[in-house]
């Protein structure tokens, strides 16, 4: 007869022996396995019954192995040990087809969703977790942009973060994944209904649309930041509706509330489809950009890489191709 094929005597009889060996004591097997004493010895009872052999004796208030069940203890506590090891590996397996993301909601909203289409169609084992998460933020004093997840290490039982900041993520594994810009962006209906957008001095005669959004390490508004570059003096950036997060002044935008000042790397989908035009060619280099963020003991595992990887390669993309559907 095959061994694997023949006969066992009942796994909780097996457990209980091998705990009790192991610790030379029933009660100690008895709280490992969560259960009495009693329950312990019934089990011992139970197994040298079936087994027809004896497998411990009491001596001064304590327990002792037979000689065959001494013999027979670590082989036990080997096959334990690899039973445990085997399902460990089954866990880790099911663990390796799921990939948890957190992203910020402008990201994930307005970035990462028009994209994901494609990494799902490419790596259908993989089974993508996106977690958008709000944290609180509050700006410096009033009217100035906010300071929300700057170098934020927190991954969030995430495998992989996209996090906002200056790269500085200690204890992190981290690449770059946008250089960002803001620039001016307006609904053409809006362009074409109002006063012509010739000159950067003109927006005064629009609505801005403020992106609370820190941009800057000066901590400046970003239309004052953008209207200096562009040497713009007769703007009021004090007046104007304010945002705290870059989609939700994005869809002002798209709705025709004003001209919002903002991420192009955010509004791509709505510059492609023509909701969004930039009205000036003048863009500026924010502080701060979006990085790939994980823990370096986790990033050699195949979602992870796989993950990054197709990150980068959306990053590289022509703007025009970014958000396109597959054909066929």
């Amino acid at each position: 007869m095959d061994a694997l094929t023949a006969p066992l005597p009942p796994l909780n009889s097996l457990r209980a022996f091998e705990a009790a060996a192991r610790h030379m004591s029933f009660r100690k097997a008895a709280e490992e396995l969560h259960v009495t004493p009693a329950a312990i010895s019934h089990q011992l009872k139970a197994l040298e019954e079936y087994l027809g052999v004896r497998l411990f004796r009491r001596a001064n208030r304590r327990v002792e192995l037979t000689p065959a069940a001494r013999a027979a203890a670590p082989y036990l506590h080997e096959g334990f040990k690899a039973i445990v090891d085997g399902v460990e590996r089954l866990r880790q397996a099911e663990r390796n087809n799921v990939l948890t993301v957190s992203a910020a909601p402008s990201f994930a909203g307005k970035w990462l969703m028009p994209r994901l289409h494609r990494f799902v169609g490419r790596y259908p084992q993989i089974d993508v977790r996106l977690s958008a998460r709000m944290r609180s933020a509050r700006p410096l004093s009033r009217g100035l942009p906010v300071r929300r997840d700057l170098n934020d290490t927190s991954l969030d039982d995430a495998d992989v973060a996209i996090r906002f900041g200056d790269g500085d993520f200690p204890g992190m594994r981290v690449e770059r994944l946008l250089e960002l810009t803001v620039a001016p962006m307006v609904s053409p209906q809006v362009l074409h209904a109002q006063h012509a957008l010739s000159a950067p001095d003109e927006l005064r005669h629009y609505t801005l649309l403020h992106d609370d959004t820190g941009y800057f390490a000066s901590g400046r508004l970003n239309w004052d930041c953008w209207l200096r570059a562009a040497d713009a003096k007769r703007v009021n950036t004090s007046r104007g509706v304010h945002f705290s997060h870059a989609n939700l002044a994005i869809d002002a935008a798209v709705d025709g509330l004003g001209v919002v000042l903002s991420l192009p790397a955010l509004a791509t989908n709505d510059l492609a489809a023509g909701r969004l035009v930039m009205p000036f060619e003048l863009t500026v280099k924010a502080d701060y950009n979006y990085y790939i963020v994980c823990d370096p003991t986790e990033s050699e595992r195949p979602a992870i890489q796989a993950f990054t990887s197709w990150l980068l390669e959306e990053a590289s993309r022509p703007a025009e191709s970014a958000t396109s559907l597959p054909s066929g």
